[in-house]
Parts: C-alpha cells; structure tokens; sequence
C-alpha cells in the first residue's frame, strides 16, 4: 500500500469528559473518539458501548467508581463493531446485551470486522493485546426489551436500520436521555461502511419521535438540551441523505467508483469536511453507497485485504493525502 489510511496517521491523544447528564444517566466522551454512557440505576450500573479494549475501558471504570461503588451488571452493545465492544470484558458484567441482528453479524463477520478495524485505526485500540477475543452477547432481544435497574425504567430499542442493521439505542423514558450509538454523530463523520442509506432517515425520525431531551451520540460531544439533539439528529441526517444522493446519481450515469469518489468528495468537503475522520470515513462510505446503488442490498464484509484494495483504488484520488 503506497499510502497508510488517514486514520494511521492520526496519533493525537484526545481529552476526556465525563459529565452527568441527568440523575443517572452520565456520558464519557472525547473530542470525536468513541462515546461510552453509563447509567446508574438503584442497584446496578449499565454501561452502554464499551471502548475498544479492556484496557482503555479501566479509564471508564475508573470514572464509574469516582461516582458509585454499585455493580456494573450490564453492558449493552449498541451494535456490533470491534472498536465499540472489545473492552467488555474489563466491566466483568451478569449480561452482555444486544439485538439479535447484532449477534446474527458479529457470526457472519465480527472476526473479519475485528482485524479489519485493528489494522484501520490502531490509536483506537491501545493496548490491543488485552482484548481476549470477539465480545458475544450473553442475552439477546428482537424489537425491544425493558430493563429495570430498581424503580429506574431503561428501554432497549432497535428503531430501525441505519449505521448497521442491528443498531440499538438506550432509553431512559423516565428522564428523556437518549444514548443513540453510532446512529447519531455530532461534529464527527458518520461511518457508513455498513449502513443502510435507505433507512436510515427514518430510523432518525423514530429517535426524534422520542423527543429526547438529551443525547449521547456515537462520536462528539454530548447534547444537552433538546436544540442540540435537533442538531445532532439534522446535521446526521443531512450527512447520509446528501452523500447517498450524489454517489447515486453518478452511479446511475454509469460512472466508475473512483470518478464517484472525487466528485462526492468534492462535494461534501466543504460543507463537512472539517469534522471529525472525515478522511477516513469517506472511501468506505462512498464505497457502501455505491455497492447500494449498484444493487447490492446488504453490506458486504470488509476484511483488512478488502481495506486495503479499496484503499488502493480510492487514494490520491482527491489529491488530499
């Protein structure tokens, strides 16, 4: 490969917040890295998406028991992705939740995924010789379940395809906090490698209907107030929806991926191009819009040989890296 992924060269260690949001409900993020929340119940802690290794999940430990000594019973996998769920070991939870479409992937391709994402983006997993293996749900779930951590309400909801087909959001009804995973970016690229551009304006207007208060989302700062949300759920949608409209209208035109490629590129660049992996994410989104434009309905698994033909055939394209 002549040139590493954009992702290879960003070594910047990123400051940390960790910030209570409502009575139980806390968000640890930092500055565009992967988000964690956590909720605290009356007897137990639910720790939603787990950092990418055990080791950099003792940082969210650490944190939790500044603020409870409670057993931390339950980690929810918000979908199936190795730089959001390898560290489950580190919270020695009683369960290991997630929707069985999330299951049914981490069987497909969770192994493949894994090396893929390692290889990607090593500053992401520090320490990667602590992850003992691929994380597996202890308890799966079809639609909905209900949690109830003492007399506080937490509600497990696949509203929808859209960043994987297994996406799963945590919601507390009783405080209107909202913990989206990678369905919602804030200031940050969404990654759409494995996404469903189709649905996923609308599993967005599912999130809205909710009419969350506050919302963690996958990457970017958490959002506080219900103007925020708004944003973050606007400035997601805009992203998917105007990336997917362009690479399919050049598609349609018979146009070759690496012509779709500089032309989306330079379309988005200015308007998104100042968020967070922006570079990195690009060549796989576009890639995955073009395979559904082309008719291919299901993503299909990236592999780390599949990253770097991909990368091969995208890079210098745009003359940015």
């Amino acid at each position: 490969m002549s040139k590493k992924f954009a992702s290879q060269a960003d070594l910047e260690e990123k400051k940390v917040t960790f910030e209570q949001l409502s009575e139980n409900a806390y968000a640890y993020t930092a500055e565009g890295d992967p988000n964690t929340g956590i909720v605290i119940g009356d007897d137990a802690v639910l720790v939603a998406d787990t950092q990418a290794t055990p080791v950099m999940a003792q940082d969210v430990i650490r944190r939790i028991r500044e603020v409870t000594d409670k057993p931390i019973n339950y980690v929810v996998m918000t979908h199936y992705h190795a730089v959001r769920v390898l560290g489950a070991t580190a919270y020695q939870p009683q369960q290991i939740l997630a929707s069985q479409d999330t299951y049914d992937l981490i069987v497909e391709r969770g192994a493949q995924d894994m090396k893929s994402e390692i290889e990607r983006f090593p500053r992401l997993f520090r320490s990667v010789e602590s992850v003992p293996g691929l994380t597996w749900p202890t308890m799966t779930f079809k639609g909905e379940m209900t949690l109830w951590l003492g007399k506080l309400e937490v509600k497990l909801m696949q509203l929808g395809r859209g960043h994987t087909k297994g996406d799963t959001v945590v919601w507390l009804p009783q405080q209107k906090v909202l913990f989206s995973g990678d369905l919602v970016e804030y200031d940050a690229t969404p990654y759409c490698g494995d996404a469903y551009y189709e649905d996923w304006p609308h599993t967005l207007d599912a999130l809205a209907a909710l009419k969350p208060e506050k919302l963690v989302p996958g990457r970017g700062a958490a959002l506080k107030t219900p103007d925020e949300v708004a944003a973050g759920l606007a400035g997601t949608r805009a992203f998917v929806t105007e990336l997917y409209a362009s690479v399919k209208a050049a598609a349609a035109k018979g146009a070759e991926l690496g012509a779709v490629y500089r032309e989306t590129y330079a379309q988005l660049k200015e308007k998104y191009g100042h968020w967070v992996i922006f570079d990195h994410c690009m060549p796989f989104d576009v890639s995955r819009a073009y395979d559904l434009a082309k008719g291919h309905a299901d993503p299909r698994i990236w592999t780390a040989e599949r990253d770097r033909e991909m990368w091969e055939t995208l890079e210098g394209q745009t003359g940015h890296r």
